[in-house]
């Protein structure tokens, strides 16, 4: 009996051996990595660049924290609706007057670091800097720190944004790219519509920029010259945040169809050019 019961461990050995082989041929066949790579868009490379850039700006951030005056009123916490804007807001008054370049360099890297990594809340920064600034200082404020913030994230973007857009929004990633294809020539004024309407999200416009090769010159003017008009909105009715209730009234009918007749007629060369070519 000692010689079958042999084989037969050595056939069950066979076995184990074959499927282990199949499981190993399976796990590097080109279904198998696209499975893997659709659970999770960024690889090893990719999600390691993404933490050091996160931990440099992280660290940073602390940097000017543990360097600004204590404050008397306690911690401070990013604020996620109207009425904690409101509690902020009468917080941070009287400190942003006794110490207003530390408190600008936070509030500058606060926003920044926001808007690289795409952390929701910006509006109600840009709401605070109308509350405390005023609309002019304020607006420079907003404008600059949004630029700034897009044109990190346009180059975190470029270094590992392309799996992370083509897995979120593949259509509206196409669909940019066919539009940026036809108007080339004319690129800053179709980007700066884009800027001052709403027809994208800005979220959007910053990651998928550098994938669908906008240079970085465009993006940047586009930015900053295209954001002016809602940071206006914004900042002024930070002004009078006791009368706002939300922040979707903001942008009712009426200041949206402000926004796009704005940028319809930035588009005008554009459209003027390519009548010119039809005909």
């Amino acid at each position: 009996m000692a010689a079958p019961r042999s084989l037969i461990g050595d056939q069950l050995g066979r076995l184990e051996a074959m499927k282990d082989e199949e499981n190993a041929a399976e796990d590097d066949s080109p279904t198998a990595k696209r499975l893997k790579s659709e659970r999770f868009p960024l690889t090893r490379w990719e999600l390691v660049v993404f933490v050091c850039v996160f931990l440099v700006f992280s660290a940073g951030l602390l940097c000017v924290y543990f360097t600004m005056p204590a404050a008397e009123f306690g911690k401070v916490k990013l604020p996620r609706s109207i009425s904690d804007l409101r509690m902020l807001k009468d917080h941070l008054a009287a400190y942003a007057k006794d110490y207003p370049a530390q408190f600008i360099l936070g509030y500058c890297s606060t926003y920044i670091f926001m808007q690289t990594f795409m952390i929701p809340g910006t509006i109600f920064m840009s709401l605070l800097a109308g509350a405390l600034f005023g609309v002019v200082r304020g607006l420079v404020l907003v404008v600059l720190n949004a630029t700034a913030g897009a044109s990190s994230c346009f180059f975190l973007s470029k270094l590992i944004g392309r799996p992370l857009v083509c897995r979120l929004w593949p259509e509206k990633l196409r669909f940019f790219q066919a539009e940026i294809g036809k108007r080339r020539e004319k690129l800053l004024n179709y980007m700066l519509f884009l800027r001052i309407t709403p027809s994208l999200p800005n979220l959007f416009i910053n990651l998928a920029s550098p994938i669908v090769d906008i240079p970085f010159h465009i993006f940047f003017l586009a930015t900053l010259l295209g954001i002016i008009p809602a940071s206006y909105i914004t900042v002024r009715a930070g002004l009078a945040l006791g009368d706002l209730k939300s922040v979707k009234d903001l942008y009712d009918f009426k200041t949206l169809s402000v926004l796009f007749l704005i940028g319809s007629v930035i588009m005008v060369p554009t459209l003027l050019k390519r009548k010119r070519i039809y005909e």
